[in-house]
């Protein structure tokens, strides 16, 4: 049982890791058509080794040719030569090729690639040094001047490594290719050319003469797990004279076609589900709402891939085999959530039968008080009588709203066991709710429906689905929210926001709109802030339930002001969420 728990989250991990990677590759690239695999070990052993990587292939993908290069890579490799060496060196060549492009344009990749150099050389030297490795040390001589200018090498590798760092002015694939030859026929195999034939020889290998290769294996190097907004980050850190405004109009866009927006739809509904909502619907709801910052934005409503699934994918099986340990998970913790489930759904029943309880109150008709007869004649008070009056109790409606991306992912089940006790206390109290998940994938807010307002108890077992994935849009999804919560009869409103504090959001930009700013650091905790604000003017309660990492509280408390929150220990949920709620009732008096 162990094992499989293990292979499904470290299957779930790669998933999650491949589909923010591809985020990267396609923002750096500006091509939503790359198709391009990933190796996710990297991230693993260096952080800023896999940054740079995902940047490099990137860059190289939208200023030079991969499939031309990956060709010529294998027409190599069909005459012969050594695979190691050969993708060694060209590597070395797209980053010489790529590194003052991408570092123009971002100038905080220039830091990030002296921190992926540096943890390279540290990692890789004994093996890069040994004797007869050529390639090796022009490797090391290349890392060193990239980390601060300054390098050494013995004679034949020294005049390589020159010729090296000239790829930095290349204008096309072909000339990358040339230097890449070069170096291969020189320091690793120099009777190549003699025995194989030149460049010339290589480029002439037929397509039929590789029909036993699979050269679409060869295209893609090493590349490594990471979001836009963390290359973002990474690139800004060390830019202090610019402000973030500057940061955040110059960084993180990228412009698509129509077609690749197509794409983007297509897949949504592959990996998300396909949508309750009928277009027309869909699109009424993105005009009224995806304002603002929020303008080359769109939503998507979704019941989830387990119960509109386009096709039984891979996601498809993550997400099945996610429902199952969810709910292996609840059983581990059963007794604790009963108890959660029971507490909080009496606390809120006591409070809704304080309100139907009737009450009296001093009036100037209805049953008189004879004590208070002695006013007649002798004072202004008319308030002689007594009446009764039932308060209703049926004037609460709740929305519960789960951040579901992946900065979720390390506490995913802990989240959707806590999104199952609020919806059943709710239940078992009698209150009308509903329960909405969240995550932004490419310019799309995900909004998949747990249950909805009326539906009985059976629904709130649904959130055993709960599954996270992408990045989180904080301030879209609330303002979706509300906007159905708005229109529900009941007087009083509740929100309810399950998040970790982190509003994060990668903009993906169609042509002829107004493109916000990147979504992300203090400007999208402002935005979420606004929007708390703004709907409590409208009347209703928001609260903030913190389910993340202390470092982020502050955000937290910035967002929902006093009115959060701070689950520490699945035991003490039902008395802090109470205590909130109870409030709730009791003020709407």
């Amino acid at each position: 049982m162990e094992e499989q728990v293990l292979d499904h989250a470290a299957e779930e991990y790669r998933y999650e890791l491949e589909n923010r990677m591809k985020n990267l590759l396609w923002t750096v690239s500006g091509d939503y058509e790359l198709d391009v695999e990933l190796d996710i070990g990297s991230f693993q052993r260096s952080r800023y080794i896999s940054l740079y990587d995902a940047v490099k292939q990137g860059a190289f993908a939208r200023y030079f040719s991969k499939d031309e290069l990956g060709l010529y890579l294998v027409k190599k490799l069909y005459l012969g030569a050594e695979e190691g060496p050969l993708s060694a060196l060209a590597q070395m060549c797209v980053d010489q090729a790529v590194a003052d492009k991408v570092a123009g344009e971002r100038k905080g990749v220039a830091s990030l690639r002296r921190k992926a150099f540096a943890d390279i050389l540290e990692r890789d030297f004994p093996q890069l040094s040994r004797p007869g490795n050529l390639v090796g040390r022009m490797k090391i001589a290349m890392l060193q001047e990239g980390i601060d200018g300054s390098w050494t090498a013995e004679k034949r590798v020294r005049d390589q490594a020159e010729a090296l760092f000239d790829l930095r002015t290349a204008a096309d694939t072909m000339e990358v290719i040339r230097y890449i030859d070069r170096f291969y026929n020189r320091l690793v195999d120099p009777k190549f050319e003699e025995q194989q034939g030149s460049l010339r020889d290589v480029l002439a290998v037929s397509t039929e003469e590789l029909q036993k290769f699979d050269w679409k294996d060869f295209l893609d190097e090493t590349a490594a797990e990471a979001s836009l907004e963390e290359i973002m980050r990474q690139a800004s850190c060390d830019i202090p004279q610019e402000d973030e405004e500057g940061r955040r109009t110059r960084a993180g866009r990228v412009l698509i076609t129509e077609e690749a927006a197509q794409k983007m739809y297509s897949y949504i509904e592959l990996h998300f589900g396909s949508s309750y909502m009928g277009e027309m619907e869909q699109a009424r709801l993105n005009r009224r709402i995806c304002r603002g910052v929020h303008a080359d934005c769109k939503l998507y409503f979704t019941d989830g891939i387990l119960h509109n699934c386009v096709r039984e994918n891979n996601t498809y099986v993550l997400a099945k085999r996610t429902w199952e340990m969810n709910q292996r998970f609840y059983r581990q913790n059963a007794r604790v959530s009963r108890q959660n489930i029971l507490a909080l759904g009496d606390i809120l029943k006591r409070s809704l039968q304080a309100r139907s309880e009737e009450e009296q109150y001093a009036a100037s008709y209805g049953t008189v008080v004879p004590g208070r007869l002695w006013k007649v004649g002798r004072t202004d008070d008319t308030k002689l009588f007594v009446r009764q009056t039932k308060r209703n109790q049926s004037d609460f409606v709740v929305d519960v709203l789960i951040d579901a991306s992946g900065s979720q992912r390390s506490r995913q089940q802990i989240v959707g066991l806590q999104g199952y006790i609020l919806s059943a206390a709710l239940s078992r109290a009698g209150i009308p709710h509903r329960v909405l998940g969240f995550c932004t994938f490419w310019s799309y807010t995900v909004l998949r429906r747990f249950r909805e307002y009326d539906e009985d108890r059976e629904a709130d077992w649904r959130l055993m689905e709960f599954t996270s994935s992408s990045n989180n849009r904080d301030g879209l999804a609330i303002r979706a929210a509300a906007d159905s919560l708005l229109e529900r009869p009941e007087e009083n409103k509740v929100l309810i926001v399950l998040s970790d504090g982190r509003p994060n959001d990668l903009v993906v930009n169609r042509p002829n709109v107004k493109n916000p700013a990147v979504y992300t650091g203090e400007y999208a905790v402002k935005d979420t802030a606004a929007e708390v604000r703004r709907l409590r003017s409208q009347g209703i309660a928001v609260l903030g339930v913190f389910a993340g990492e202390e470092q982020d509280l502050p955000a937290e408390r910035r967002i929902f002001g006093k009115d959060f929150a701070y689950i520490r220990d699945l035991s003490t949920f039902a008395h802090v969420v109470g205590r909130y709620l109870k409030k709730q009732v009791d003020d709407r008096e």
